[in-house]
């Protein structure tokens, strides 16, 4: 057995912690804790107020892995973590066959944005992706080659482009600023998300009608190999009674 293989199963066993992912810093901790405290069951970092471990108050054997939210979703794909807060967009892309594998708990209502299709305002016939094929197609016979796609999101992209039949482009992973990939020539279209749609709007793309990949918000998840652990339950238990006080008080 591997090391990892080892460590995953020796954390599966009923008495080994429960260890769970909350993001690091930023509006997303910060919402993420406020709920643990809503529904009685504060969350604590162990060390000092920036270190990466915690604990959770009346939970002795769970443990808390203060991590980026990319890294959540990447550590549930492992098995280094058990459970966690993370974007649904951040499940879908970083976990092949992800609802074999992990289970949404609780949507959470805060985190929301958009994984979209934009182009560039300047194509007028462009409104939906059957005119991107068109445009794709005739972009291969004028220039002699595909449609470059800019993206962060390489599974989501290319899961929605088959379902709409489109195969000519490539996609070009974005290293930085995605919506600044048509303007300085890197690619023609792109995929990324959005919230308000401002950023794309400064960058003069517009959203397809039917260009929205998927509506996403923060979520708690976790492995299905440990839905039936009573730590998991009482987690899931307070946040959605956090959610409640939350909303009775809004």
């Amino acid at each position: 057995m591997s090391a990892a293989a080892a460590d995953t199963a020796t954390r599966e066993k009923p008495d080994a912690p429960l260890v769970i992912g909350l993001p690091s810093k930023g509006r997303l901790m910060e919402k993420a804790t406020a709920l643990f405290e809503a529904g009685g069951h504060p969350i604590r970092r162990i060390g000092s107020d920036r270190g990466y471990r915690g604990m959770i108050e009346g939970l002795d054997d769970v443990e808390v892995a203060f991590l980026s939210a990319s890294e959540i979703a990447r550590h549930l794909k492992s098995g280094k973590i058990d459970a966690g807060i993370t974007g649904e967009d951040l499940l879908q892309e970083t976990i092949p066959d992800w609802q074999a594998r992990v289970k949404v708990l609780v949507p959470l209502g805060f985190g929301h944005a958009d994984v979209v299709v934009a182009v560039p305002e300047s194509w007028l016939d462009c409104a939906t992706m059957d005119d991107l094929e068109e445009i794709a197609e005739a972009h291969f016979r004028r220039h002699g080659r595909r449609l470059r796609v800019a993206t962060k999101y390489l599974r989501l992209t290319r899961q929605f482009f088959a379902e709409k039949g489109i195969a000519g482009y490539r996609t070009v992973l974005s290293s930085g600023a995605t919506e600044g990939a048509p303007a300085a020539g890197t690619a023609e279209i792109i995929v990324d998300i959005t919230s308000t749609g401002s950023t794309l709007r400064a960058n003069h793309l517009k959203v397809l009608d039917d260009g929205v990949i998927l509506s996403s918000q923060a979520v708690f998840a976790a492995r299905r190999e440990r839905l039936t652990d009573p730590r998991l339950q009482t987690l899931t238990t307070a946040l959605k009674k956090g959610l409640s006080i939350k909303t009775t008080n809004a």
